[in-house]
């Protein structure tokens, strides 16, 4: 099989634009059956409530996930803003800088397809959350949950709760979420933690990543503003382009699956030859 390679940053910027009209077509459109037609019901949380019909903004976002258990769900709350508009400006994609918070219950949920996940405690998800977060993936849902260290062994805890029939798998250094617009060599490490190598979990269905899991790295507290960790502006930049990966990843996986033959879609090809 031919190693995938990223296409050249002018490529991967044209594929980039082609991708949002696929993102807001495919995914916020018809890829997760069950969204809501109309405007959706404001969420009773603190932050922005999971409000308007995002299908009609025309703008990428993140919704972070208020769950239960004690951990604090609320963690980093500089990480996300500075994420979008970061995103924003180096993929020229539009983003929605005031990023939702969501329940696994809402009706809306469906309406967000990229979903967030962090926290330093305990996360607990009752069975009626845990049914409606595998169908939010199995029908094409995204989501990416990164350890601020202490959320661990919740964590994996809830993913066999949710998957009991699939294991949280390493994901490859050669995978495309490294390399779908930044090449990098694997999951960057941004704080110490228990001091063990980064590792990039994930669960797949139908060959696709559907949940992503950063373990001893910590990309939230780098996407944070300067002062808040004191982190170097080269750790700093790492987190930033895995977190620009991770959701170019998601929006893009119609394109960036890889079935073992090595095959992309035309639009990729035609990227990498630009």
């Amino acid at each position: 099989m031919t190693p995938w390679s990223p296409p050249p940053v002018a490529g991967r910027r044209r594929a980039a634009a082609r991708a949002l009209a696929a993102f807001t077509a495919a995914v916020l459109g018809t890829a997760l059956p069950g969204a809501p037609a109309g405007p959706a019901r404001a969420t009773e949380l603190d932050g922005p409530a999971a409000t308007g019909d995002p299908a009609g903004e025309m703008l990428v976002t993140v919704a972070r996930v208020h769950y239960g258990g004690g951990g604090d769900w609320y963690s980093d709350p500089s990480s996300l803003p500075n994420w979008l508009a970061e995103f924003e400006r180096r993929t020229g994609i539009p983003t929605r800088h005031d990023p939702p918070v969501v329940t696994l219950t809402d009706v809306n949920l469906r309406a967000w397809p990229f979903l967030y996940m962090t926290g330093h405690g305990t996360v607990r998800l009752n069975d009626e959350e845990i049914r409606a977060l595998r169908a939010y993936l199995e029908d094409g849902g995204f989501l990416y949950a990164d350890d601020n260290y202490g959320m661990d062994a919740s964590f994996r805890a809830m993913v066999r709760e949710l998957f009991p029939e699939r294991t949280l798998e390493r994901v490859p250094s050669s995978d495309p979420i490294y390399h779908c617009f930044y090449d990098l060599p694997g999951l960057p490490k941004i704080h110490r933690h228990d001091g063990k190598p980064p590792e990039g979990l994930g669960i797949r269905i139908d060959g696709r990543l559907v949940l992503f899991y950063s373990y001893e790295s910590d990309i939230g507290d780098g996407l944070e503003d300067p002062q808040v960790h004191g982190d170097p502006p080269e750790k700093r930049e790492l987190a930033m382009r895995m977190a620009v990966n991770v959701l170019m990843y998601a929006i893009t996986r119609h394109v960036l699956v890889d079935d073992g033959s090595g095959a992309r879609d035309d639009a990729e090809r035609d990227a990498t030859t630009s």
